[in-house]
C-alpha cells in the first residue's frame, strides 16, 4: 500500500474523522483496495469490496468529504473486512 492510502486509511479509521479529505482520495484507495465503483444514481455510488456491497455518496457541493460521508466510507471499509491492523499485517 503506498505511504499516501496508509495515511487515508489512518485519518478514516484513527480517533475523530477528519475533515479534510476528498473524495478522489477515497475513490483511488476503493480502487486499490480492489473495490469495483460503479454510478448509481446521482451523487451515489455502489461499491463492492470481498464480496460487500455497499452505497456510498459524493459531496455534493464541495470536493471535501463530510465527516459523516467518511464515516459510512469507515462503516464500509469495516464491514467488507478492512482494518488498520490487517493492513499494517500486510505490510509487515
Amino acid at each position: 500500500m503506498s505511504h499516501k492510502h496508509d495515511i487515508l486509511l489512518h485519518a478514516i479509521f484513527a480517533g475523530p474523522v477528519s475533515g479534510n479529505v476528498h473524495w478522489r482520495e477515497v475513490e483511488s484507495l476503493l480502487a486499490h483496495l480492489g473495490a469495483k465503483v460503479e454510478p448509481h444514481h446521482g451523487a451515489s455510488f455502489r461499491v463492492t469490496l470481498n464480496g460487500v456491497e455497499g452505497f456510498l455518496h459524493r459531496p455534493h457541493n464541495s470536493p471535501t468529504c463530510t465527516k459523516q460521508e467518511l464515516r459510512h466510507v469507515r462503516d464500509y471499509l469495516a464491514s467488507a473486512g478492512i482494518s488498520l491492523s490487517q493492513q499494517e499485517n500486510k505490510q509487515s
